[in-house]
């Protein structure tokens, strides 16, 4: 990020990065749109590094509920053993292949905003497709997801790596074709982002670390901030809204920017 751009802007993508990180709308899309559009520019590691203080958010907000299964892990609980196996399960395939294609995705895929705004579009209607679903739940309490659900739903989200497509609403579609009920979906996605979330935050930070000086640091921290705070709130009341009005909303989210974006883009050839 160029230093003349001053601290509005990591506060504005912060804000976005942590509106955005946990509803089913792609946050990595809506900064690299935002970048592109509206010359809010900022490096590919930028994105990756302010997602700490999403991360932090969902501590924060569950921070009682994460002692006490801790403490029941601790205790030899069983239930709380097969949670932590599924949600390694479900971190697994999307942690390899961004290892694998990391220098791909951050380097051509960033960089066109033609392949975001698609994602963004058809995620939009396979979203409200879904949601509109008559389906029959068969789960409804995330501890007890069945290990071949965690893994399905992993498989889904390794289509998260294409910016646009989105980590959470993967996880939900995912869950929700193959037999979760929509709170527990959008509520595992909170759990799943945890070991995702801080190894892709730790590779980068490795990764990107002789490239951070005292100004871009300056602007992380403010993002990171910025992302924490909305982050936290989002996290709150997400599983309420979903609870009462589903995922259309969303879907009809993605199809707007999607959209939008794609006309913007012929406008502009």
């Amino acid at each position: 990020m160029n230093a003349d751009q001053g601290l509005f802007v990591p506060l504005i993508l912060g804000i976005l990065e942590g509106l955005t990180e946990f509803l089913p709308v792609s946050s990595t899309g809506h900064l690299l749109l935002a970048g592109h559009f509206f010359g809010l520019s900022q490096p590919a590691t930028f994105v990756v590094l302010i997602q700490l203080g999403a991360i932090l958010a969902v501590i924060t907000v569950y921070f009682v509920k994460l002692g006490q299964l801790i403490a029941a892990a601790l205790k030899g609980d069983g239930q709380v053993w097969h949670f932590a196996v599924a949600v390694i399960l479900t971190s697994l395939p999307a942690v390899v292949a961004g290892v694998l294609f990391r220098d791909f995705i951050q380097g051509v895929i960033y960089e066109t905003p033609l392949v975001i705004c698609i994602s963004l579009l058809v995620g939009g209607f396979v979203l409200l497709a879904v949601d509109r679903m008559e389906l029959k739940p068969r789960y409804t309490v995330i501890y007890s997801y069945p290990w071949h659900l965690a893994l399905i739903i992993g498989l889904f989200q390794m289509l998260s790596l294409i910016p646009g497509v989105s980590r959470s609403g993967s996880t939900v579609v995912g869950a929700m074709l193959f037999g979760a009920d929509k709170r527990s979906a959008a509520e595992y996605t909170f759990f799943v982002a945890l070991p995702i979330m801080i190894g892709a935050f730790g590779y980068d930070l490795y990764k990107s670390r002789d490239l951070i000086d005292m100004s871009l640091g300056l602007n992380i921290a403010i993002g990171f901030a910025a992302s924490f705070v909305v982050g936290a709130l989002v996290v709150r009341y997400l599983l309420n809204f979903v609870s009462r009005h589903g995922f259309a909303p969303f879907a009809w989210w993605r199809i707007v920017v999607g959209g939008g974006g794609l006309l913007a883009l012929w406008l502009m050839r």
